[in-house]
């Protein structure tokens, strides 16, 4: 007779981990805030520093009141994303991304793909995969405005993604910290394209972890088809299918002991003595099959239209093989050996290499046990991506951070980590 088990138990009835806060965090999100309207460049970011500054000032001092932290990150999240956000939209002022992002979609609709065909200086680059025109279309086809601006899909494609990835039983607490963040608050409110990568990424791996190779492949492919940076995402998440198979196949909980999963989300089968085949030893074969079969589907077109525009913007661009330099150059250490000492760019890119190999053989030696496993795994493969690469930026670090605190949010109420966390906040 076959038999089901939940690739996750039931988390409907957790109580919420311990969240980080205090008038100390705020403070010091003040103080970050404050330092970018004073010496950033960028009018947007100068915007947003003002308003963030004042908003994080004021939970910091609402915490040292002694009021409630829900309170304090409410207005902390006030005064970082939506007040910023409705100033920049109505002055019409945002990052270069978002512009990048609304003529890509308006290319898509007239040549069949988001690419110029003879890109000149920096602005004319594309440097995104083709999916992320996705989010320009609505301005494209019915004109800029508030309502169609590229930053609020993103930002709503961001949170709604990571809404579903995070546990049914609080979600909205895990939310407004993350959002309030100052580095997801600040693409939130300026423009910032690796938030739906983030959010799509935490939602593969949750999908992967509950037991759905399918959908997880559907969310790691539409990830994938917007920046190379989710491409990583895909074996890691295969690795945990793998790893749940083999569990389930010997008959152990597939979760590992990790927090409790809904017990309504889909089960995998497994066959009784008679069964030949049990169809968990193919999920992660059909996560994988699916994944780069959506990318695949939603990449290919455009980049088959011209293959040679293709190239130039999403390949040479962000290797600095282009006259054209990329401003990703924040002083990481891969920037400052590719700048600073002779050859330093082929160091760097050694060095990310034997970085991705690593994280690779991890996967196969120790494959990851659980979701939140294989998004910290995930995540420590990002950051030494990012240190690594020679044209970076610190922008770039909200992809380890959303994994982090996302894999944190999952973990059950007597987690070490997470009662060092919880002691620290009591403080």
């Amino acid at each position: 007779m076959a038999t089901t088990t939940p690739l996750t138990p039931p988390d409907q009835h957790r109580e919420p981990p311990p969240r980080l806060g205090g008038a100390l965090w705020w403070a010091l999100c003040a103080t970050a805030a404050l330092g970018l309207a004073v010496f950033s460049a960028l009018g947007p970011h100068r915007v947003w520093g003002a308003a963030a500054a004042l908003g994080y000032l004021a939970a910091a001092l609402l915490t040292a009141r002694g009021r409630s932290p829900r309170i304090a990150g409410a207005v902390a999240l006030a005064g970082a994303v939506p007040l910023p956000l409705l100033w920049l939209l109505a002055v019409d002022l945002a990052q270069l991304e978002v512009r990048v992002v609304a003529r890509s979609a308006g290319l898509l609709l007239a040549e069949g793909t988001p690419y110029l065909q003879h890109p000149v200086v920096p602005e004319d680059f594309n440097p995104y995969l083709p999916g992320m025109a996705v989010f320009g279309l609505p301005e494209a086809l019915a004109g800029p405005g508030p309502f169609t601006d590229p930053r609020l899909w993103m930002g709503a494609a961001f949170l709604g993604a990571l809404a579903f990835a995070l546990p049914a039983g609080d979600r909205s607490a895990p939310l407004r910290w993350i959002a309030a963040c100052p580095l997801v608050a600040l693409p939130l409110a300026v423009g910032g394209v690796d938030l739906p990568v983030a959010g799509l990424m935490c939602l593969g791996l949750a999908l992967a972890g509950r037991g759905r190779a399918g959908a997880a492949g559907l969310a790691l492919g539409a990830a994938a088809a917007l920046k190379w940076t989710a491409w990583p995402a895909i074996p890691v998440a295969v690795a945990l299918l793998a790893a749940a198979s083999r569990s389930t196949s010997a008959g152990r909980p597939a979760d590992g002991g990790e927090g409790r999963g809904d017990s309504r989300r889909p089960a995998v089968r497994r066959e009784g003595l008679g069964g030949s085949r049990r169809p968990a030893d193919r999920a992660a074969a059909r996560c994988g099959l699916v994944a780069l079969l959506t990318a695949a589907a939603l990449v290919l077109p455009a980049a088959l239209r011209d293959p040679g525009a293709f190239r130039a913007h999403v390949v040479d661009f962000p290797l600095g093989l282009t006259d054209a330099v990329s401003s990703a150059a924040s002083p990481l250490p891969g920037h400052l050996l590719a700048t600073h000492v002779p050859g330093g760019r082929t160091l760097a890119l050694l060095l990310l290499g034997v970085s991705a190999l690593l994280v690779a053989l991890s996967l196969l030696l120790r494959p990851p046990a659980t979701a939140s496993d294989a998004a910290a795994r995930l995540a420590l493969g990002l950051l030494l991506a990012i240190a690594f690469m020679p044209a970076s930026r610190f922008g770039y670090l909200v992809h380890p951070l959303v994994l982090a605190v996302w894999a944190a949010a999952r973990q059950p109420p007597g987690h070490p980590l997470l009662v060092r966390v919880g002691k620290q906040v009591s403080r």
